[in-house]
């Protein structure tokens, strides 16, 4: 339940905390905090000046804000099904390359020497 409260709330601490840190909660923050903004704009008047508020970036922050609640609680849940099943987060696993790609660079360097 707090894991949940949390991810509604305050999406970063919540990843900070229960998730994989290092990869998702600089994003997550930069929607939690444009949401905030965004609302607090609205409510000012928003882009166009109104003399009450701006009920589209009102509703526009609100989006903002879900999309990273709904993000930090996938953010999490994929963290904690990983860890259920004893194996390193997906979230947080490198990707190596295998053997039969090829060298970016040196395609640039194939194609630029004809």
């Amino acid at each position: 339940m707090q894991r949940t409260t949390l991810s509604i709330l305050i999406p970063p601490l919540a990843v900070c905390r229960y998730g994989c840190a290092g990869c998702c909660a600089a994003p997550i923050g930069v929607f939690w905090l444009a949401g905030i903004v965004s609302i607090i704009y609205g409510y000012l008047g928003g882009p166009a000046g109104l003399e009450t508020a701006s009920w589209t970036t009102i509703a526009l922050g609100i989006g903002l804000w879900l999309i990273a609640s709904v993000w930090a609680r996938m953010a999490i849940r994929g963290v904690n099904d990983d860890e259920c099943q004893r194996k390193r987060s997906t979230v947080c696993r490198m990707v190596t390359p295998q053997d039969k790609d090829s060298d970016p660079l040196e395609d640039i360097k194939k194609f630029s020497s004809r």
